[in-house]
């Protein structure tokens, strides 16, 4: 390699790097304009099939035959695939083991797939698989929380957590207050249902298009059912038209199905759900039923907290036993737990089931303990907020001297707490006093219309609570002509991970960002990848991605040094140009000449997050890499004739660290706040005595619209970065802002209080529909 002549340098042009800035979705424009592929847009091969499912009709009941002679008998109607037409395992390779592919001798749900019929169009498949007769023999069924608890029906063992003497302390407590709550599913209603598309390939092996969160996973699935290695299964996944948690495991029954009839039948086959089939097949978010009893003091701080969750999990695991975990480690939210005993039930139910929904369980945590503060608050006849303050983590010594009120019930210091700057920042610039008091006037002089406010607090923690999940491997590729190339193991569903990527890998090879194209997620390019979740999407693969990046750099800043006679540490990538002490080159003529030197211009990256161990068996260690934290304002009003409600005003501050795009970060605070709002005003879930779900379509179903959303939502971001070494110093931002709406909640139950005076707690079901609204205004 030849030493070239030195060039005078060129002038340093100052450059808004990638990161931090309020760029663009990287599909955005081609998304408005309609030009973008979700998989019912991918050109189809020849010979592609169709499926539809066939669902179960009852609860719970043997299964004694199908008839399906009347669907075969249908126009372009191919085949009916049922359990016996299985290569492989009938079981799905769920962790759990007990969930079929198909229903075998018995049926646990109405919704339940039995198997599948193929027909030449998708409308011939449906309608042919509403003519398969079933034989079902009923047996009883458990249908609620309160009987499975009766008949100890669990998917999985209970959970057991304690930290110091709840028992006794509640003996010596000043006060104690006794209560329940209950709080609904929510349906993911994602804009593209569930979807997947299974072609043939040569030596029997498999491309499987699918709208998952976990391509890892269906790999695996699909693998496992057909009999084969994981290796001979490819899984591609451009982007999702929202998954919210609903495609991280639930994605892979549909890929298995089209997989099976596509192995019975040599051809490619789709299988795409409509939405009340959607419905009636897929889980929700978890129900929860809450007993408790709260011991605290004259000034409102717990001293002592008895706790039952039951959750309520439908006929199989699925991800019920990590959810409930979820909901014990959030069960503190932003509060110190003096002594505690937590009681967690996984109750199986003959309805669908319930899986991963944005939060994780962590909603179900954190609205329970902020019931209680409101309850207290009310007890004593005291300012919420002044309640919720008082028992903050802080660095306060505890009464016996073992420690500080900094440790959480499962044995984590909070060693990044910025909970009392951040809610008292909040309180000023939301004027929350001075609107207490105003509300408080009005409704003195109001007899129907009562409006209540209510200020929460959000502590969430930040990584997969399964320790082997975090971590990630990602691709990067410099082309001769400058351009590069990403590809990593997370998804993207509408919340800017690729884009987030694109960002930091611009930043590290000092290129714009337009010179960056992240690539559809494939088992095939980054294996063994795991979910995207946890809100953990951008630290994993970010990282990851950034380390290849860098690995690129390095060699490129090498054969520079090579050229120019320098250090390594001398050379600066910024703005499209590559600087060394004597010469400025082009980033393009550096990547042209390097690859004429035969230099590696590609590059791995893998990033495992550090400091986190956890025994779950204890539940016990440090789970989380960091805390994302936050709080919410909101004021409602409540009509006390008819109980319908509205949010008039809310007002945020969040941490998402150092935003990497603070654009996407305020639009996933925006639509998280909305999405934790529905599931606790509107969206409610009915399954009528016979476990049949009732509101199955958007026309029962009811997720916020645009009208719900009040015209004063004010977010702001905190101003601090990640105390933690995570890329960029940023912080999560996917799942945290959900739980900001149990603020309205509260606001809710602060209303109905107002309306109907005394100290007694609220009793308001979760969502609080108008119905709901009136039972807790007359309790």
């Amino acid at each position: 390699m030849s030493k070239k002549p030195a060039s005078p340098a060129l002038p340093v042009t100052p450059v808004t790097p990638a990161a931090g800035s309020s760029l663009a979705h990287e599909s955005a424009a081609a998304q408005v304009a309609g030009a973008v592929h979700y998989i019912d847009d991918l050109p189809e091969v020849r010979g592609t099939l169709h499926a539809a499912p066939i669902l179960s009709t009852q609860a719970h009941g043997k299964l004694r035959a199908v008839d399906a002679s009347a669907a075969l008998a249908m126009p372009g109607v191919v085949a009916v695939i049922l359990a016996r037409d299985i290569p492989g395992d009938p079981m799905l390779a769920a962790f759990a083991g007990d969930e079929p592919v198909f229903a075998m001798d018995t049926v646990q749900f109405i919704g339940q797939v039995i198997g599948v019929v193929i027909a030449k169009t998708t409308m011939q498949a449906r309608h042919a698989a509403r003519k398969v007769k079933l034989d079902i023999e009923p047996l009883p069924a458990i249908l609620s929380v309160k009987d499975a608890l009766a008949a100890q029906s669990y998917v999985l063992p209970p959970v057991h957590v304690r930290r110091g003497d709840a028992q006794a302390a509640l003996k010596t407590a000043t006060h104690t207050l006794s209560g329940t709550l209950e709080v609904g599913g929510q349906e993911h209603f994602y804009l593209e249902g569930q979807i997947a598309y299974v072609i043939p390939m040569e030596q029997n092996q498999w491309t499987v298009y699918s709208s998952t969160q976990h391509p890892g996973e269906v790999q695996h699935w699909v693998a496992h059912a057909l009999g084969i290695d994981n290796h001979a299964v490819r899984v591609e996944c451009r982007r999702m038209g929202g998954g919210f948690g609903g495609k991280e495991t639930q994605a892979g029954h549909l890929a298995v199905w089209a997989a099976v009839a596509a192995a019975k039948l040599g051809q490619a086959v789709k299988l795409r759900l409509d939405r009340d089939d959607d419905f009636m097949v897929t889980g929700k978010r978890h129900p929860f039923a809450y007993e408790y009893t709260a011991g605290f003091d004259a000034s409102g701080r717990l001293t002592a907290l008895q706790l039952m969750m039951a959750a309520n999990c439908g006929f199989s695991a699925d991800l019920s036993g990590p959810v409930a975990d979820r909901a014990i480690f959030h069960s503190d939210n932003a509060y110190y737990l003096e002594a505690v005993e937590i009681a967690s039930y996984r109750c199986k139910t003959n309805t669908q089931s319930h899986t991963a929904f944005r939060g994780f369980g962590g909603p179900q945590g954190v609205i329970l303990i902020e019931a209680i503060m409101g309850d207290i608050a009310r007890h004593l006849n005291m300012d919420p907020l002044d309640v919720r303050l008082c028992n903050l983590y802080s660095d306060e010594p505890l009464a016996d001297g073992s420690g500080k009120r900094d440790t959480t019930h499962y044995q984590m210091r909070v060693e990044d707490n910025i909970l009392q700057p951040l809610i008292t920042t909040l309180e000023q610039s939301s004027n929350y006093r001075a609107r207490r008091a105003e509300i408080a006037a009005w409704n003195e002089k109001s007899s129907v219309i009562k409006r209540g406010v209510a200020l929460t607090p959000v502590k969430f923690g930040i990584s997969f609570t399964a320790t082997l999940f975090n971590q990630a491997g990602a691709l990067v590729h410099v082309y001769t002509d400058g351009s590069v190339q990403v590809n990593h193991g997370g998804t993207e569903m509408g919340q800017g991970l690729h884009t987030k990527v694109a960002q930091i890998v611009a930043d590290e090879l000092g290129i714009p960002f337009h010179k960056v194209l992240a690539t559809a997620s494939d088992t095939s390019k980054v294996a063994n990848a795991s979910a995207t979740a946890a809100s953990a999407g951008t630290d994993l693969n970010g990282r990851a991605a950034q380390f290849a990046a860098r690995h690129v750099r390095d060699n490129l800043a090498a054969f520079v040094c090579g050229l120019d006679g320098c250090g390594a540490g001398a050379i600066r990538f910024a703005g499209g140009q590559v600087h060394s002490p004597t010469t400025t080159r082009s980033f393009d003529d550096v990547v042209k000449m390097a690859y004429a030197n035969r230099i590696q211009l590609w590059s791995d990256g893998f990033y495992r997050t550090p400091k986190i161990h956890y025994d779950k068996h204890t539940l016990s260690g440090r789970p989380f890499y960091y805390f994302a934290y936050g709080a919410a304002c909101s004021e409602v009003a409540i009509d006390t004739l008819t109980g319908e409600s509205r949010v008039l005003k809310v007002d945020i501050l969040h941490d998402v660290g150092r935003s990497i795009n603070p654009a996407i970060d305020i639009g996933q605070i925006e639509g998280g706040f909305v999405q934790g709002m529905g599931w606790l005003t509107t969206e409610q879930l009915v399954w009528n005595d016979k476990g049949y779900l009732s509101t199955h379509a958007p026309s029962t179903y009811k997720i916020p619209t645009a009208g719900d959303v009040p015209e004063h939502l004010k977010v702001a971001l905190w101003h601090e970065a990640n105390r933690e070494d995570n890329v960029f110093g940023s912080k999560a931002v996917g799942e945290p802002p959900f739980m900001l709406g149990i603020s309205v909640f509260e606001a809710l139950r602060d209303a109905v209080a107002q309306a109907r005076g005394g100290l007694a707690p609220v009793q308001l079901v979760a969502p609080a529909t108008a119905e709901n609204v009136l039972k807790a205004l007359k309790s």
